[in-house]
């Protein structure tokens, strides 16, 4: 039997979990189309035993086998069609597994630029990722998007699992010119810690046990990475931040605050401060299903009850008193967009941090991420998949620690403000230090206030027709007003008037063509068209 294809055998206690808790591990995989991702885990599922017998066998029946020997492991996590049919992972799938030394959650990202926003989500609860690459293609700008993604996501270990190694006949030679390769990228990274090591997921090369067939590499194999990476911060040991998802009052002898702790611990007698409105009290209850107890930490979820009453709703924060949150209505954040419609300055948009959501808009654009070069550019708006950093307005304070120091409390997601879809994922920052100038806004300011400049329209012959218009023009996210004052358009407003008034309208409906009603409105409200009577009257 040759090498390529000998077994390979691992002894089971190496894979029997002792009756204690084990420590837990997130990671992620990422890296370019068919760098062996779904391959990669399906190895590390296979040679760990744990893949149920039904399942293997599943795989070994299914019409797909795009594996050139043995069965396609890369289907333990394609599970659907398309994905089968494509032989692309298109959905982040999660995988289980565990050895005797830690449990294992692993997300397996798809690697195709168009689904970079799936990539992200499965890496922002990510301790580790591991970066596929494939040896006969070197570092491509895919895998460096994904490396930089997750290290902005948070994730401070990265494994760069050099695979396909048996495609370039095990060459030492390529191996250290990949990781030349990635020395611009990780000079950028702050506090990452990196690893490389040389696989091969087909035959499975050192993924679990260390390759005869690379002498060379003096480095575990990935397994063993995996079992001893060090985990991300523990957030038991933050400060204590418990946002309040509802308020429990089910008879008057008995108010609780419900929620699950974000990170932190607290017992009874701790003192606690409410945001935003700084009320301070001492926790009297800690009350579960379960019972009473005497302390919590996070990740729990438990209802809190205080010895003073306090005015706290939901989404409102309990924070500890010695060192509270940051609260702030204009921040700086890195923002992932991951809507095909575009993110664009002085729209306005909702923000949520866990149950609390306030209404907030793009101030401006700092600047957008070049994930070709790694460098910053100037923008005017955000496309699908590209990652910016913005500086942001709430109506309301922001409850926050950075990013960097709690993911739970740091981040956030865009929600449209009408169809309440995900537009796209944040990272707060910091307070935003821009101070306002004096003076009257000018027209262009008020462009970027509103997104738009203002239009008279006139619709005293089709007043059926203003419901819709007004609908159909709030969904293309303009400001519009119903009013009989024309002259509101100097602030950046759609008018809609239905009498008669001296002056010329910018547009006037006069059929029940709303398609073409709502064009001839947007082209009046561009930058070139804002009205030369604004300058005159000091906005």
């Amino acid at each position: 039997m040759s090498a390529a294809t000998q077994p390979k055998t691992v002894t089971l206690a190496h894979f029997t979990a002792s009756g204690a808790e084990l420590p837990l591990l997130r990671m992620s995989t990422a890296g370019s189309v068919d760098d062996g991702k779904s391959s990669l885990i399906g190895r590390l599922l296979f040679d760990t035993k744990t893949v149920l017998e039904d399942h293997l066998d599943d795989v070994k029946k299914s019409k797909v086998n795009r594996a050139t020997r043995g069965i396609d492991l890369s289907l333990l996590t394609d599970g659907l069609r398309a994905e089968r049919e494509q032989g692309i992972t298109i959905d982040v799938a999660y995988r289980y597994f565990s050895t005797a030394h830690r449990k294992f959650i692993v997300a397996d990202t798809p690697g195709h630029e168009q689904y970079t926003r799936n990539m992200a989500t499965g890496a922002s609860t990510s301790d580790l990722a591991v970066i596929l690459i494939d040896a006969r293609k070197g570092f491509l700008a895919q895998s460096r998007r994904h490396a930089f993604i997750s290290w902005l996501l948070g994730v401070r270990t990265l494994v760069f699992a050099i695979n396909k190694m048996d495609l370039v006949g095990f060459s030492r030679q390529i191996f250290e010119q990949i990781r030349e390769q990635s020395n611009t990228l990780l000079s950028l990274l702050d506090g990452v810690h990196v690893h490389f090591v040389p696989v091969s997921a087909l035959d499975g090369d050192n993924v679990v046990i260390k390759s005869e067939r690379m002498p060379w590499y003096d480095g575990p194999p990935l397994l063993d990475i995996l079992e001893t990476a060090r985990p991300s911060i523990d957030v038991a040991a933050l400060p204590l931040r418990f946002p309040v998802q509802t308020v429990i009052r089910p008879d008057p002898d008995f108010r609780g605050f419900a929620g699950q702790l974000a990170s932190g611990h607290l017992r009874l007698g701790d003192e606690v401060t409410a945001l935003p409105g700084g009320q301070k009290s001492r926790v009297a209850r800690i009350v579960t299903f379960d019972g009473d107890l005497e302390e919590a930490f996070a990740p729990m979820s438990v209802t809190l009850v205080l010895e003073d009453e306090r005015d706290i709703a939901r989404g409102d924060m309990l924070v500890a008193t010695s060192k509270v949150a940051c609260q702030a209505q204009t921040v700086e954040a890195t923002v992932v967009w991951m809507s095909e419609e575009p993110l664009v300055a002085g729209r306005s948009y909702l923000i949520q941090q866990g149950p609390r959501v306030v209404s907030a808009r793009v101030s401006r654009i700092l600047h957008r991420w070049d994930l070709e070069r790694l460098e910053t550019r100037v923008a005017s708006s955000l496309s699908l998949n590209e990652i910016g950093v913005l500086e942001i307005e709430a109506a309301e304070p922001l409850l926050f620690d950075p990013y960097r120091e709690n993911r739970a409390t740091g981040g956030f997601i865009v929600v449209h403000r009408i169809s309440n879809l995900t537009l796209g994922a944040g990272l707060i920052e910091r307070e935003s230090e821009n101070i306002s100038e004096c003076g009257p806004l000018s027209p262009e300011e008020r462009l970027c206030l509103r997104g738009h400049s203002g239009a008279w329209v006139d619709l005293s012959k089709v007043q059926e027709c203003a419901d819709a218009l007004e609908r159909a023009l709030l969904n293309v996210h303009l400001h519009v007003v119903r009013t009989e004052q024309p002259e509101l358009r100097r602030l950046g407003l759609i008018v809609l008037t239905f009498g008669l008034h001296e002056g010329t309208p910018d547009v006037v409906v006069d059929g029940n063509d709303l398609r073409g009603a709502i064009e001839a409105i947007r082209a009046k409200t561009t930058l070139d068209t804002l009205h030369a009577f604004g300058e005159g009257e000091g906005i």
